[in-house]
C-alpha cells in the first residue's frame, strides 16, 4: 500500500448509533496504519471521536434542524463535487451505499460498501430487489457484519459478501446511582435504542404492562426518536408512569445497563446490534427478538440469552416472568456469552478491514 493514496469514507449522516461506533473504531485504526483517511459527511457533529489526523469534509454548522437522511445525502453529494473528492483512490461507504456506488462508477473509483442493516428492511418487492442487485454488482467488495446477514444477502441478491464482525473494545464502567432502580425487589429491565418503528418499543411496553400484574418491575428506555410522543401516550393511558421511564439519549448508556438485571431488544430488523455485544460484556441477561439479522448469532441461537418471535409480547412476557425461576441457568448463559466476546475483538476485526482496503490502495 502506497502512503500517497487516500481513502474516502462516505457517510452522509453521522448520528449516535451502532454504525457510528463502528465508523470511529475502523477509521481511527486505519489512520494508525498510515492510511490517509478522509470522511465525507453532511455535518460534523462528532469530531472529538476521530483521530486528529483524519480530515472531515462537511458543512460547518451542526445541522440540528435537518433530520432527513435524503437531504443529508444531497448535501454530501454537493460536498463531494465542491471539494473534488473524486481525487481519492478508494471509497468506503458506511451509508447510502447506492449513492456511493454511483459516484464510484461516474469517476471510475474502486468502491467498498459496508451493509449495516438486513435486506429485510429495504427489499419490499421484486423490482426493489432487481435495482439493488444491479447496483451492488458494481461494488468491488461488500462487507456485512454477521454470517446470518451473509446468508440473507446471498438469498436476496445472489452476491457473496465478506463477513467482518463489529469491533469491540472492553472498557471499565463505574456503578452509578439511579433512584428509579433503587428498589432491590423489582426486576430492573433496560432497553437502549432509537425510538423508531424499527425498534418496536410497543411490544416491550405491552409485555411489561402484563408483567407488572405478576411481579414488581421497572423499565428504563434510553434513546430519542419520532415515536417518543406515541410511546409516552401509551405509558400515560395504561398508567405505567411509576414503572416505565423514558430518559432520552445518554452518552454512556453502558452505565445504566450495568445496574440493570435484563437487557431487552425488540427490533423488527437489525444488522449486528452493538448494544447486545455491550450487554454480553457487562454480564447482563439478554432477551431479544429473533429478528433478521444478528441477535440469534450473538446469542448463539439462545445459548447465551433468550429469543422470542418478533412482535410476540406474550412470549417476551413469559421470558421476563421466568427470569428469577432458574438463576443457575441464567448465570450459566451469561457467563457463556461473556466467554464468546473474543469473536468481536477490536484488533482482529479492524485488521480485516485494513487487509481488504490495502488491496485497493
Amino acid at each position: 500500500m502506497k502512503k500517497s493514496k487516500s481513502l474516502l469514507i462516505f457517510i452522509p449522516s453521522i448520528e449516535n448509533g451502532g454504525v457510528e461506533k463502528n465508523l470511529y473504531l475502523v477509521a481511527n485504526y486505519l489512520v494508525k496504519k498510515n492510511v490517509s483517511v478522509k470522511i465525507l459527511t453532511s455535518f460534523n457533529n462528532n469530531r472529538k471521536f476521530f483521530d486528529k489526523r483524519i480530515k472531515i469534509i462537511s458543512l460547518k454548522n451542526k445541522g440540528d434542524l435537518i433530520n432527513s437522511r435524503f437531504l443529508k445525502t444531497l448535501i454530501t453529494i454537493f460536498l463531494f463535487f465542491k471539494y473534488c473528492c473524486f481525487k481519492n483512490n478508494l471509497i468506503l461507504s458506511f451509508q447510502s451505499n447506492i449513492t456511493a456506488i454511483l459516484l464510484g462508477l461516474i469517476f471510475n473509483k474502486k468502491i467498498i460498501i459496508r451493509s449495516n442493516t438486513s435486506p429485510d428492511k429495504y427489499i419490499k418487492n421484486s423490482l426493489n430487489r432487481i435495482i439493488f442487485k444491479f447496483f451492488f454488482n458494481f461494488a468491488d467488495e461488500i462487507i456485512v457484519n454477521s454470517y446470518e446477514f451473509k446468508k440473507r444477502f446471498i438469498n436476496f441478491f445472489s452476491i457473496t459478501p465478506k463477513v467482518i464482525y463489529n469491533p469491540f473494545i472492553r472498557k471499565k464502567y463505574n456503578r452509578i446511582k439511579f433512584a428509579f432502580f433503587d428498589d432491590k425487589k423489582s426486576l430492573k429491565i433496560i432497553n437502549v435504542a432509537r425510538l423508531t418503528d424499527q425498534k418496536d418499543h410497543l411490544t416491550l411496553l405491552m409485555a411489561v404492562k402484563k408483567l407488572s400484574k405478576f411481579i414488581k418491575c421497572k423499565l428504563v428506555i434510553i434513546g430519542r426518536g419520532y415515536k417518543e410522543k406515541k410511546l409516552r401516550k401509551y405509558i400515560l393511558e395504561n398508567n405505567l408512569q411509576k414503572i416505565v421511564k423514558l430518559i432520552g439519549y445518554k452518552k454512556n448508556p453502558e452505565l445504566y445497563i450495568k445496574i440493570s438485571d435484563v437487557f431487552v431488544l425488540t427490533s423488527i430488523y437489525e444488522g449486528l446490534p452493538n448494544v447486545l455485544i455491550e450487554s454480553l460484556y457487562l454480564k447482563k441477561y439478554i432477551i431479544s427478538s429473533d429478528c433478521p439479522t444478528g441477535p440469534k448469532e450473538i446469542l448463539n441461537d439462545g445459548q447465551y440469552g433468550g429469543l422470542f418471535k418478533v412482535g410476540d409480547y406474550n412470549q417476551l412476557f413469559k421470558l421476563l416472568k421466568n427470569f428469577s425461576n432458574k438463576p443457575k441457568k441464567i448465570k450459566y448463559k451469561i457467563n457463556q456469552g461473556y466467554k464468546s466476546l473474543a469473536r468481536f475483538d477490536h484488533e482482529n476485526n479492524c485488521r480485516k478491514y485494513f487487509q481488504i482496503i490495502s488491496r485497493y490502495l
